[in-house]
Order: C-alpha cells, then sequence, then structure tokens
C-alpha cells in the first residue's frame, strides 16, 4: 500500500508541473506575435483551456471581473491548481501512508 501512495504523489507532483508550465507557456505565448495553428500552440491550448476557460467565466461574472483589461484566470488557475494539488497529496498521505 505504500507505494501506491509514493506512486500517486509522484504522479500528482508531475500532473502539476506539467500544467503549472503549460500555463506559463501558455501566457509568454500570448505574448508573442505568433500563428497560434502550430502544433506547439494548440497543444498547449488543449491542455490549459479546459481549466482557464472556467476560471476566465467566474471571473467575467464577478462584480469586479466585467471591465478588466487584464486577464488573471493564468494566476487563480496556478492558485487553485496549488491548492487541488496539496488536497489530494494530503488525502493519500492520509489513507495510504
Amino acid at each position: 500500500m505504500e507505494q501506491i501512495g509514493q506512486i500517486l504523489i509522484i504522479a500528482l507532483g508531475v500532473f502539476y508541473d506539467v500544467l503549472s508550465f503549460a500555463i506559463l507557456v501558455r501566457c509568454i505565448l500570448s505574448w508573442l506575435p505568433i500563428n497560434r495553428d502550430n502544433i506547439i500552440c494548440r497543444i498547449v491550448y488543449s491542455l490549459t483551456e479546459p481549466i482557464l476557460a472556467p476560471v476566465r467565466n467566474l471571473i467575467q461574472r464577478s462584480p469586479l471581473g466585467g471591465g478588466m483589461m487584464i486577464d488573471f484566470s493564468p494566476v487563480i488557475a496556478y492558485l487553485l491548481l496549488y491548492f487541488v494539488i496539496r488536497l489530494l497529496t494530503n488525502a493519500v498521505y492520509a489513507i495510504f501512508l
């Protein structure tokens, strides 16, 4: 059982690292004047859009978010992702280790 817990914790860490890196790359790509149809952009957008779109919708529906010029959804997505990974890691520790 302990090995399963260790494997799950490693998998959660890799998952967090990949998504965090993809969000960072997407932010950088949004600043560059490049074609969004290339394969790297499509991969990054397909990885990050399921996370960023709901966060963006919540921000736009909030009273403060309607007229914002800066997209804060990557920052909020980072924070949410961090807290979810921490909760899952603590759950794995409590169950398996």
